[in-house]
């Protein structure tokens, strides 16, 4: 076969041209692994170029595998000689290979993540400072920072600005040290210690100069200064360097990535070509002029000119609903229109949003309505630890002989009770044949009576004695508390009261993390009306009948939900991004730096263009955003669509029998006050005794969900005929 077949004139250009630095700006959906295979073919069957001299690198193991395999169907065996993989992988080779001349072992060990955190919590240790006020996680976040920006200890010290630097500056020495000792490389070593191999060691480094004749990077505009240190000094010598990326795509500023690499490429290689990619094969014209008009305001960027051959398409869904819950609800009826018209399947729809915590409303409704969905990247909203941390709170306040809840968080912030004295406790607490709760009660009998025999006596030191014994305190304090505040305020006393916000803020994830807390404080609130010891009966009922029905395969049919960051190399044919408000899409973090609001909007440009034949913009005119309801503006990319693509839904895009609809922008009307309130007791004439879960407007009649006893279940029952009495 002729490897040019099938290529487009600037597929052909891209392969063709082998002499020299070359820049290829490829859009969404262009072919641009198609052309980094075919260009690797190329340099072999048609200009001669033994595998062995190319260097193909790309930025995850599926994309190098995926790579592997398309070359192996047109060069055969010969791939096996081809160096590829990531830069990481790559560079873990080398360091076997010549490591030793800077000092390494080549069998060193490489950490991971929590092997890291491990160390860094040593580290602290060593140097007596306290895991809990500077946790390992917000540690090594920094240390890895200054890795990939190539900072030795020494030069971090330099740089930095507050107490906290400093101590993270100590504790990278420390952390250094242990390294050394252990024989082991980070994840950031395995870059940083090749730059400083090439740069120490000319001999080594002009050996794979020579060897490296062509050099290919994919996803350029994703790396950082470690990174493209080391593609300069592996093409120093022959100057063969093509980079794959596009600036429009770059949405990891927050894992060191440097978008000033891809852009100032052609001032660091004058000589460059730069061929453009801008015919694409994924989306309709209407999803690229949507795409092209949100991208056109960043003045961070190449410009190019996305078209295609592909059909005009549907326009454009803009959706405005009153609340998330609305807004669920009208994905999900869309997705279930689709799905019944023959038009789409539910596999072949996603849901994208901007921050995990906005998949609490979305899955929820999902569930009510049985259609199956699967949640790509993350965990489940009632799954995620944080989530589950506090609502083990919560259960064993309601239940403090739960002891799988009192498992799960007697430790949760730390508390100086590890595992070898839960073990002990829980040893304790058998010998007894009694619950954790009541032998933290005998142990507080012993530790205030002088009268304990020493076969019964508790087998902890005096300090492991005091912090379960606080932990006891806490949590009687917090059983008193409930007796007599609200189901929110009782939330908010136990985050206050345990630390947690602190202990989850100072994590790397720690903002995404506490937003999903402030979320399930939003459906807390939910029960504000309820006196307060039903309230927090009635709030964990509900979270068990959610968090329980999950019966979805993972294999199956199922509509995606997904962050925008996460949606970065996928396609879908049908594609609803929610959330589209200031605030929420662009996130309110980036309204004082132009950078930042720069790469929000790269990041709705990426979602806009993972469509492939229908595209849903949708927001809420009300949003529960910091526990708080609030009316949100729309989001500024909406007003960069052009007019002419966008049509609103008519009353036939959407089932009216489960939605109420509002033209974008105007007030909603009044809602009518809701026969039933959450958590209110009910009986039914069939179903017999239940909890109201919620109440809502269906048309002219109202729709209320309620948790019927038994095997009953969940039932979802229309005012007008339930005939429904309260208890």
């Amino acid at each position: 076969m002729d490897i040019l077949d099938g290529l487009n004139p600037a597929q052909r250009q891209a392969v063709e041209t082998i002499e020299g630095p070359l820049l290829i700006l490829a859009g969404p959906g262009s072919g641009k692994t198609r052309v980094i295979t075919h260009r690797v073919a190329y340099l072999v069957r048609k200009c001669g170029i033994s595998p062995h001299h190319i260097m193909a690198v790309t930025f995850t193991n599926k994309a190098a595998n995926e790579m592997k395999e398309r070359l192996q169907t047109l060069l055969g065996s010969a791939v096996q000689e081809l160096t590829m993989g990531t830069f990481h992988a790559i560079c873990a080779r080398i360091l076997r290979r010549d490591g030793a001349e800077i000092g390494l072992d080549s069998h060193f060990v490489i950490y991971d993540e929590e092997d890291q955190q491990n160390l860094v919590k040593q580290s602290l240790q060593g140097l007596d400072l306290d895991p809990k006020k500077f946790t390992p996680r917000a540690v090594l976040s920094a240390i890895s920072a200054a890795k990939s920006q190539l900072l030795t200890p020494q030069d971090y010290a330099k740089q930095r600005r507050t107490y906290f630097d400093e101590v993270a500056q100590r504790v990278y020495e420390r952390y250094e040290e242990r390294l050394r000792q252990s024989k082991a490389l980070d994840f950031d070593d395995l870059l940083m210690k090749t730059v400083q191999l090439f740069q120490e060691r000319e001999k080594v480094l002009s050996k794979y100069q020579k060897r490296y004749l062509h050099i290919l990077i994919d996803e350029f505009q994703d790396t950082n200064v470690a990174q493209y240190m080391l593609a300069k000094q592996l093409a120093a010598k022959h100057h063969n360097i093509c980079v794959v990326g596009d600036p429009d795509q770059s949405i990891y500023s927050w894992r060191a990535a440097d978008l000033r690499n891809i852009l100032n490429f052609e001032k660091d290689y004058p000589d460059a070509k730069v061929v453009f990619l801008e015919q694409n094969y994924r989306s309709t014209q209407t999803i690229l002029e949507t795409a092209s008009g949100i991208i056109s305001s960043n003045r961070q960027r190449k410009r190019k000119r996305l078209w295609t051959e592909n059909e005009a398409g549907e326009k454009v869904i803009v959706f405005e609903a009153y609340n998330e819950q609305e807004e669920a609800l009208f994905v999900v009826s869309e997705v279930e229109r689709l799905s019944k018209q023959g038009t789409a399947r539910p596999q072949d729809c996603a849901i994208m949003y901007r921050t995990n915590a906005q998949s609490r409303a979305l899955e929820e409704a999902f569930i009510r309505y049985g259609l199956p969905y699967r949640l790509v990247g993350a965990t489940r909203f009632y799954a995620r630890r944080e989530i589950k941390d506090v609502i083990a709170y919560l259960k064993l306040i309601h239940n403090p002989y739960d002891t799988v809840s009192l498992s799960r968080i007697i430790n949760v912030p730390p508390r100086n009770i590890g595992q070898r004295s839960l073990e002990q406790l829980s040893n304790w607490a058998q010998a007894f044949g009694v619950p954790l709760y009541s032998a933290l009660q005998v142990l507080a009998n012993q530790e205030a009576s002088s009268e304990t025999t020493s076969s019964a006596k508790h087998p902890f030191s005096p300090r492991i004695a005091k912090s379960l014994l606080s932990f006891l305190s806490l949590l009687n304090d917090l059983i008193e508390e409930s007796q007599k505040l609200g189901l929110v305020e009782l939330l908010d006393e136990a985050l206050k009261r345990t630390g947690y916000r602190e202990y989850v803020l100072a994590e790397e994830d720690g903002e995404d993390r506490w937003d999903n807390i402030l979320e399930l404080r939003t459906v807390a609130s939910q029960y504000k009306e309820m006196p307060p010891q039903e309230a927090l009966t009635a709030f964990l009922e509900g979270v068990a009948l959610v968090s329980d029905i999950d019966d979805y395969d993972t294999k199956a049919n199922a509509v995606t939900l997904i962050t925008l960051h996460q949606a970065k190399g996928l396609e879908f044919p049908v594609v609803f991004i929610v959330g589209l408000e200031e605030g929420v899409l662009p996130h309110r973090r980036s309204f004082d730096d132009p950078a930042q609001m720069e790469e929000e909007r790269r990041l709705c440009y990426v979602g806009v263009t993972r469509a492939k034949k229908r595209l849903y913009l949708v927001r809420a005119f009300r949003r529960s955003l910091m526990g708080a309801s609030t009316a949100n503006a729309p989001s500024r990319f909406l007003e960069d669509v052009p007019h002419r693509l966008v049509a609103s839904p008519q009353p036939d895009v959407a089932s009216t029998k489960t939605l109420v609809y509002y033209a974008s922008p105007a007030t909603p009307p009044p809602l009518a006050e809701p026969a039933f309130k959450a958590g209110e007791q009910v009986r039914h004439a069939q179903f017999g005794q239940g909890i109201v879960i919620g109440c809502q407007p269906i048309s002219d009649d109202q729709e209320v969900t309620v948790a019927f006893k038994g095997t009953t279940g969940l039932k979802r029952l229309l005012v007008s005929l339930a005939k429904l009495e309260r208890i």
